[in-house]
């Protein structure tokens, strides 16, 4: 019943989106080839929005059907914490754990929980850019460890790299209603795990640091222009 109800919240979301906003996204390969059935991680990158599951109009009902039933995925406690987001993400993503920036064990028992079947969804800056182009404290907006971590316990299918254009022209930090009737901008790009882990030789701790600074430098050269309008 909660992945019937997850399915229902996600295929909403995803019918709404097509009529307040309109799309653009660029798929490579094209989307009739991208494997969908084979998909174990979606990464997404350029986090600016708490608005950002309207980007789920671009996925087939089919795979919102697999992620109400097999997501697994990392949020930050203090949004989950939030009366009505984090009690909207509960239900849309019955298998959300709550992860906090200190160094304690919430993240490895999330890498603990990940199971064979799982879709894994994970924003790996950690944090929302603020209109300025900083996170909240000021800092620049840089990819983290965890999603190295988790490729690799991962050997099999695909990543889909979900480059963002951004939302502050929807709705920036702050902001409670979304401003309707704009277009998304999203690049996307299927890669397969074990030819990606493959990329980078070495030792576990050197491909980890080869990965972040591969997705870093994605997400400084490959995201589409934002839009202001």
């Amino acid at each position: 019943m909660r992945r019937l109800f997850a399915f229902l919240i996600m295929a909403s979301v995803k019918v709404a989106s097509h009529f307040f906003f309109a799309s653009r996204f660029e798929w490579n390969p094209p989307r009739p080839r991208i494997r969908f059935d084979q998909l174990r991680l979606l990464v997404f990158l350029n986090h600016t929005s708490l608005y950002e599951p309207i980007f789920i109009t671009g996925l087939p009902f089919s795979v919102l059907w697999r992620i109400a039933g097999h997501a697994s995925l990392p949020g930050a406690d203090i949004t989950l914490d939030r009366p009505l987001v984090g009690a909207f993400w509960k239900l849309m993503m019955p298998r959300i754990s709550a992860i906090t920036r200190k160094k304690d064990e919430s993240w490895e028992n999330y890498l603990a929980s990940i199971e064979a079947d799982d879709i894994i969804l994970i924003a790996p800056e950690g944090r929302m850019m603020r209109p300025g182009g900083l996170d909240k404290d000021g800092q620049k907006m840089t990819v983290r460890g965890g999603i190295a971590d988790i490729i690799e316990k991962l050997d099999d299918g695909y990543l889909l790299l979900c480059l963002s254009g951004g939302l502050h022209h929807v709705q920036a930090p702050g902001q409670f209603f979304p401003r309707l009737f704009k277009t998304i901008r999203m690049n996307v790009t299927q890669i397969g795990i074990r030819e990606y882990k493959a990329r980078f030789p070495g030792s576990p701790r050197e491909r980890k640091i080869q990965i972040v600074r591969d997705l870093q430098r994605r997400l400084e050269k490959e995201c589409p222009v934002p839009l202001t309008r």
